[in-house]
């Protein structure tokens, strides 16, 4: 089914992207470098450590792929073996997690709602059940409060004031299902603060199998989650699908633009936003005169929210997605004859599917601190 090149080619960029994340996780869970000082170099030591980041979290995104890709094969539709995509930047002191994620391209044509649907729930219910086990295990081995002194030594000083003007104050956003499981099967009393979770290879891998898993299951397009919408309500994905997009750059942009910001600042920033607004929109099917009535209603919005609420933020991290969705990948379905309703079981993993959605999804999943 598959030649040797195309076996060797993805196997390889997948041992790269192990070695990528074990190199972020070095980086992020243990701060050793490759390019670091001594007390900071990541060592072989170090390096074999980093796996217990680098391997549940690229093993949830393989089983996540492997879900799409055998539901693919069982349906007889084409396809390619899993890409994996290193994205590791640490040689330039970029902070990264080591990939991209991962990615099945169908080779087929699909004219089947059910063959859609199945493709595409099978992968997220496959990772999240993995992420679960990760994060239920690590929660419920959590290591003694002063493992965290290992990495922060200066934890332990009763002098220590916190970190100098200009270092980074990071911490990862809760979400239902994360607050849920440390409530059930952590310790509390070892049970670190958001922001130092990312020392916790378990807890940091799960949640950021969680993070793909909510982004995959946005009610949008062809994602995962668009393929169940798409099932679920044959008559209606087009509305859901363009609303859900709007709520989400909606929310994404609040406070990009204030009443309260100079007035020669908004002469140049406003259109500047609305022609981003207008491009993300370029896919949306709607007509020109529609796209720039719901352009300039969602900027009239955003800036009335402002005006009323200032401390009201959105989280302006979710835009550049926002732009690879509606620009890169349209918020459109593919059609398919008919408009056969689902079995009974299948519905059931489809409402499974978008509980599991809302249990994952951050609103501000990153957090900077200044």
């Amino acid at each position: 089914m598959y030649s040797n090149k195309e076996y060797f080619r993805h196997g390889l960029l997948f041992i790269t992207t192990l070695i990528a994340t074990t190199l972020a996780g070095g980086e992020w869970v243990y701060g050793k470098t490759v390019l670091g000082v001594e007390e900071s170099l990541l060592t072989w030591e170090y390096f074999w450590k980093s796996m217990a980041f680098s391997i549940p979290f690229i093993g949830i995104l393989l089983i996540h792929e492997l879900g799409h890709f055998f539901l693919a094969v069982y349906h007889k539709v084409k396809c390619t073996l899993p890409y994996f995509i290193p994205g590791w930047l640490g040689f330039i002191g970029i902070p990264t997690i080591g990939t991209f994620g991962a990615v099945i391209q169908m080779k087929g044509f699909v004219n089947s709602r059910k063959k859609f649907f199945d493709i595409g729930v099978a992968g997220p219910l496959s990772g999240f059940v993995i992420a679960l086990g990760v994060l239920i295990y690590g929660f419920a081995t959590l290591p003694e409060l002063d493992y965290i002194h290992t990495i922060h030594p200066e934890y332990a000083d009763p002098d220590f004031q916190g970190f100098s003007e200009g270092s980074l104050d990071f911490e990862l956003g809760n979400n239902l299902l994360f607050w849920g499981l440390s409530e059930i099967f952590a310790d509390p009393n070892r049970m670190p603060a958001m922001s130092e979770v990312i020392h916790y290879p378990y807890l940091f891998a799960g949640f950021l199998a969680l993070f793909f898993t909510a982004l995959n299951l946005l009610p949008i397009g062809q994602l995962d989650g668009g393929h169940v919408v798409f099932g679920l309500f044959p008559k209606l994905h087009k509305e859901i699908s363009l609303a859900a997009y709007t709520l989400f750059i909606l929310y994404a942009g609040m406070g990009m633009i204030s009443p309260y910001s100079p007035v020669e600042d908004l002469a140049l920033w406003i259109p500047l936003y609305i022609g981003f607004l207008f491009i993300c929109f370029s896919k949306s099917g709607l007509t020109m005169q529609n796209r720039v009535a719901l352009v300039l209603c969602i900027a009239a919005v955003q800036y009335g929210i402002s005006f009323a609420k200032p401390d009201l933020q959105g989280y302006q991290g979710w835009l550049f997605y926002g732009f690879l969705l509606g620009r890169i990948m349209g918020i459109k379905h593919p059609e398919v004859s008919g408009f056969k309703a689902l079995d009974g079981k299948r519905k059931l993993l489809g409402w499974l599917a978008i509980l599991i959605f809302i249990l994952c999804f951050s609103p501000q999943p990153f957090i900077f601190n200044e």
